[in-house]
């Protein structure tokens, strides 16, 4: 329980901090935080909770991480569906403060994206759906590789969260102009749900691609990473 409500208030953060930034700061008149800062949110909401509850959960605070390391031999497989719900719901609950705080504002649209991941017509750049497709799955895959990594007992102890959150930073900048940058299922429902139509009807593409990815760089990982001898 308490693990799971680890996860809950981590994923809670992330989709606070991250989505926030982009709904509330990126495009505030003269000060807008814009693409780099939203990038920049995100990877703090890891570097953060990690610091916080990595002693903790492990800060998966991401079904697909949660499933990746499960991948990669790292996480028993009796946590999972515990770890998925914890963060699921942790992301609608941070949706649900970030609903109330955004329609303070007078004018605001919900159906203008609410930080919502999308392709085709709802992209940030047009991008299509086999371009949002091979990204998500890319930098998921890029994701796990660098969480195994910086959480190798081999590498320096105590610095995992920099590379992993300065990562998470670096996949926000290639992607947002595809897909508002998914790499995390809970992410996406938790303001998917508040948009609802295209939001939801594209959920799909976001849960799939995130956790193929998770998979694929988990297994990568194994194979590059584990059991290898030092020079």
């Amino acid at each position: 329980m308490k693990q799971c409500g680890a996860e809950f208030f981590g994923t809670f953060w992330l989709v606070l901090g991250g989505c926030g930034s982009a709904v509330l700061a990126a495009a505030f008149p003269g000060v807008g935080i814009g693409l780099l800062g939203v990038s920049l949110a995100f990877g703090l909401t890891v570097l953060t909770m990690a610091y916080a509850i990595g002693h903790i959960s492990g800060c998966h605070l991401n079904p697909a991480v949660s499933i990746g390391l499960w991948a990669g031999g790292r996480f028993p497989a009796n946590k999972l569906l515990p770890y998925i719900a914890a963060q699921v719901m942790g992301a609608i609950a941070a949706g649900g403060v970030l609903y109330l705080i955004a329609t303070g504002k007078a004018g605001f649209d919900v159906s203008a994206g609410f930080a919502s991941n999308g392709y085709g017509e709802h992209s940030p750049g047009g991008y299509s759906l086999l371009a949002a497709l091979v990204t998500e799955v890319v930098m998921t895959m890029m994701f796990l590789v660098i969480i195994m990594g910086a959480t190798d007992k081999r590498a320096p102890q105590g610095f995992a969260p920099l590379p992993i959150g300065l990562g998470l930073t670096l996949i926000h900048l290639v992607s947002i102009p595809v897909t508002n940058t998914s790499v995390n299922p809970a992410r996406s429902t938790g303001v998917a749900l508040f948009v609802g139509d295209w939001a939801v009807s594209q959920l799909w593409l976001f849960w799939v691609a995130p956790i193929v990815g998770a998979i694929l760089g988990a297994l990568i990982y194994r194979f590059i990473g584990e059991n290898s001898t030092e020079s």
